[in-house]
């Protein structure tokens, strides 16, 4: 774990790019944390600070990343709703951890969907 951990210090330069050596694949929870880290900072700091995302630049996150998911919605205030939801220093602005709860969340919220359709086809 300390390994993991050192690796991710080292990124704080924020160019995303593999930190596996090349005679080790990383595991499949590795690749999904590389590239839940490497989104984020694809869409922080295009218009401020690189180590957050503000409400346009969330917008475009969740446009790009999570489309299924927004043209499913009908309410045309969610990005807001979301910022505000997130947004646990009221700073307007998400920081990477404030980034992961939403991620955890819809993740539980898609694990709880799936259980249930499994549920109704038994």
């Amino acid at each position: 774990m300390s390994g993991l951990i050192n690796r991710c210090k080292q990124r704080r330069n924020l160019r995303i790019q593999s930190y596996y050596p090349s005679s080790r694949m990383p595991s499949q929870l590795e690749g999904a944390m590389d590239a839940l880290i490497a989104v984020f900072y694809n869409y922080s700091g295009n218009d401020g600070d690189k180590y957050k995302l503000n409400k346009g630049e969330l917008k475009q996150l969740l446009n790009s990343e999570l489309t299924d998911f927004l043209t499913s919605q009908k309410d045309p205030m969610l990005v807001e709703k979301i910022m505000n939801d997130l947004d646990s220093n009221k700073d307007n602005e998400v920081d990477f951890n404030e980034f992961v709860v939403l991620v955890a969340a819809l993740t539980v919220a898609c694990n709880d969907f799936f259980q249930e359709q499994q549920k109704k086809a038994k």
